[in-house]
């Protein structure tokens, strides 16, 4: 009903637009875009008006069948001309911008959006359209931040401003942006999904417990089944964590992290042989920068078992991805406390304090190092 309107409206506009209209016949006009034939509205559109004609209402409709119809080349003449004859249009220079799109030439619809936002400061469409074309993540956040203040409840600026956010590690930014958005929108799904990996970040646990719940109701994605285990994790659901990763595994969807929280959930359930397994899992899901830390993880289950000779050799092959300050104490305390080796422990202690350990966070083991060291030497 509204099409129909809507095409009556523009049909009437081509009456009164001078004395060729009289030509037109509406009726086969009117058929044309209800039936979606653009190439022949267009071509009948064409036969009518002189090729030299500076209609702008007949320029701007044989532009826009051209472009329905996929005929760029044609539409983006028509739209230039029409830019000509009449500069700064807005709906003109968003048809060439979309035009150029399409065509894969980024750079020159890019600079049609910029003439946009020249000639309006607050278009959100042109903002929300140049943010796609950024070169820089920094670039790309300051285009949605301002598509994001003129719409706040625009989900496809709330989600691609809070991955932007992310990227850059600005979670607290990301979770605000996407609470906004769910607010306006309490049944977006895509949204709720998004905020999960925020969530976690800032340590909202229960939250992302009680939405990735609702969410798996749903659809079980295998996304908020990974961000659901980790919330179990931290609020100490070893066994539930256990059991949803375990779904993941057995769907052929595990990674080193999934199987990395698995080995610790068992270790923390006591249930060391699982342990052990998991975190060999793990390394051998992936060779990465996090591995030191995944030995680590094993090194300490051998410990748990008084397998301190394995626990040695688990530390030691971490050691050989990466330098790791956690490492070098944990295996202080290993030569000190279990396999009474003083010279080997103070030797551990030394290299964990000249690795640079956080001061603030390592305060504690940074004191009992250089306590350990001076009464080793004794």
């Amino acid at each position: 009903m509204k099409l129909g309107i809507c095409l009556c409206i523009i049909l009437l506009g081509f009456k009164n637009a001078n004395a060729q209209s009289a030509k037109i016949d509406t009726e086969k006009l009117l058929e044309y875009y209800e039936t979606q034939r653009y190439a022949e509205a267009a071509t009948y559109l064409q036969g009518i008006y002189p090729g030299d004609t500076q209609d702008i209402k007949a320029l701007s409709q044989i532009a826009y069948c051209n472009m329905m119809a996929g005929k760029l080349t044609e539409a983006e003449k028509n739209y230039q001309k029409i830019n000509t004859i009449q500069p700064n249009s807005l709906p003109t220079l968003f048809s060439l911008a979309n035009i150029n799109s399409r065509r894969g030439n980024a750079s020159q619809a890019k600079t049609y959006l910029q003439q946009i936002i020249q000639l309006d400061s607050l278009n959100f469409s042109a903002y929300k359209q140049l943010a796609t074309y950024a070169e820089t993540p920094e670039a790309k956040l300051s285009y949605l931040k301002k598509a994001n203040t003129l719409n706040t409840t625009d989900p496809d600026v709330a989600y691609d401003l809070s991955l932007t956010y992310s990227g850059l590690k600005q979670y607290q930014s990301a979770y605000d942006v996407l609470k906004t958005a769910i607010a306006a929108d309490t049944e977006n799904f895509t949204l709720q999904q998004a905020l999960l990996p925020v969530a976690n970040q800032l340590t909202q646990y229960q939250e992302v417990i009680e939405t990735g719940e609702k969410l798996l109701k749903n659809h079980a994605d295998v996304n908020v089944m990974n961000d659901i285990g980790q919330a179990y994790f931290y609020v100490k659901e070893y066994q539930k964590c256990i059991n949803i990763y375990k779904m993941l595994e057995n769907m052929g969807v595990q990674n080193e992290g999934t199987l990395y929280f698995m080995a610790l959930s068992y270790r923390e359930l006591k249930d060391y042989n699982n342990a052990v397994v998991y975190a060999q899992k793990t390394i051998d899901e992936a060779i990465s920068d996090h591995t030191p830390f995944y030995y680590a993880a094993l090194a300490g289950i051998y410990e748990a078992k008084n397998q301190y000779n394995d626990a040695l050799t688990a530390y030691k092959r971490g050691l050989t991805f990466g330098t790791s300050t956690m490492i070098y104490y944990r295996l202080g305390l290993l030569y000190d406390l279990h396999l009474k080796q003083p010279k080997s422990a103070a030797t551990y202690y030394q290299m964990y304090l000249k690795n640079n350990p956080d001061q603030e966070k390592e305060k504690e083991q940074i004191v009992y190092a250089k306590g350990r060291i001076s009464d080793l030497k004794q």
